[in-house]
């Protein structure tokens, strides 16, 4: 009985999957920075963009719904690298969250736009996601029997 090894992609031979390992990297590294961020302020006073309306309905003040929002990051971008598939999707939900958030924010809309940016960089990531990264029941590149 004869084993055929899947050969490793040359990433300079498909533009699409050198598409999906970029968008992969950015979309683990930025959730997980700017989620750390939010315990140390160090970029940005992020309480501000917590539009009022959230605030009043989580418990707590708008740093410690920070903390929240950091863990969540974190926890978004780890599931990126480990399972893009899922991580992709659940980075656009988290983004289309927080352009609603700021849409209702005077001020932030040319932050919302750039967010929505991110939530088409993060879907097309889903799809490339679809074709490129392993599928969990097959163990084979995008799923196929």
């Amino acid at each position: 009985m004869t084993t055929h090894l899947a050969r490793p992609r040359a990433i300079s031979a498909d533009p699409t999957h050198q598409a999906f390992l970029l968008l992969r990297t950015v979309f683990t590294v930025a959730p997980i920075v700017f989620g750390l961020d939010k315990f140390a302020n160090l970029l940005t006073d992020w309480p501000q963009y917590l539009a009022p309306w959230i605030d009043r309905i989580v418990p707590g003040t708008a740093q410690q719904a920070m903390y929240l929002v950091g863990v969540i990051e974190v926890a978004a971008g780890v599931l990126v690298a480990v399972a893009p598939r899922i991580g992709a999707w659940v980075v656009a939900a988290w983004l289309a969250g927080i352009i609603v958030n700021l849409l209702t924010i005077p001020g932030f809309y040319d932050i919302a736009l750039r967010d929505f940016g991110l939530f088409v960089a993060a879907v097309a990531l889903a799809r490339l996601a679809a074709a490129h990264a392993p599928a969990a029941h097959t163990g084979r590149i995008g799923g196929e029997a």
